[in-house]
């Protein structure tokens, strides 16, 4: 299986085999693949050497380690262009998924200073703050800290946020979305976010943080987003 003399690295090799393995089915999703003493045996290396390879795929999130059990073949990440500004809802249908959300709360507070600035507003309005587990086939994906201005949407309800906000939005409210920017950071995932999204500490989320407006300029919404960092890859199309 293993050609030690070709210019490839020996863990390259192992890697390249375990992907052909992982796409041919002989490891499933979900699956536990070989210890590092049973692929020592088996390739007849170092157990450094297959360790170098392992680590490599967590690290590219082919595979994921549970602590006391073994290595584990993960789920395929899901890519989350940057280039358009759609709902949660209409992402997962469109790559075959069943959306699905649920609302941790739902009331209307006062911005802070930064939240005040972002939307353009007073800090002596009120904003609704909504709170929400997304999902996507019965598996939480982020969770999402939504505020949007009271005044500009007084008829908000509890009913209207199972589904799509921007469903609500567009078709109740008749209000046209125009574009938003969008900020990104890596981070650790906090106590009580990891338990909403079902990952065990210590783990790496996306945080991202969507200031949208409404094609008359009006700033609408800003949403504050955390996402499983296991599931999701993000890509953006540049031009020069």
């Amino acid at each position: 299986m293993l050609d030690k003399q070709s210019a490839i690295p020996i863990y390259v090799q192992i890697e390249d085999y375990l992907k052909e393995q992982i796409a041919q089915g002989v490891y499933p999703v979900k699956s536990l693949i070989p210890s590092e003493r049973e692929l020592t045996d088996m390739f007849g290396v170092s157990r450094m050497t297959v360790r170098q390879s392992l680590t490599n795929l967590v690290k590219d999130g082919l595979l994921y380690r549970e602590k006391g059990r073994g290595t584990f073949v993960a789920e395929e990440k899901m890519e989350q262009p940057l280039n358009g500004l759609t709902s949660f809802t209409e992402d997962m249908k469109e790559r075959g998924f069943v959306p699905g959300t649920k609302l941790i709360s739902f009331s209307q507070v006062h911005p802070d200073p930064q939240l005040s600035t972002r939307l353009g507003i007073s800090s002596e309005a009120l904003v609704h703050k909504v709170v929400r587990i997304r999902y996507a086939d019965d598996t939480p994906m982020a969770i999402e800290r939504s505020y949007l201005p009271v005044e500009l949407f007084p008829t908000l309800s509890e009913e209207a946020l199972q589904g799509s906000l921007y469903a609500f939005i567009e078709k109740q409210e008749k209000l046209v979305i125009g574009q938003a920017t969008q900020r990104m950071e890596a981070a650790l995932a906090k106590t009580e976010d990891a338990g909403y999204l079902h990952i065990s500490l210590p783990a790496a989320v996306v945080l991202i943080e969507r200031v949208s407006a409404l094609d008359d300029g009006r700033i609408f919404e800003v949403v504050r987003s955390t996402y499983r960092a296991d599931r999701y890859k993000f890509i953006s199309e540049i031009g020069r």
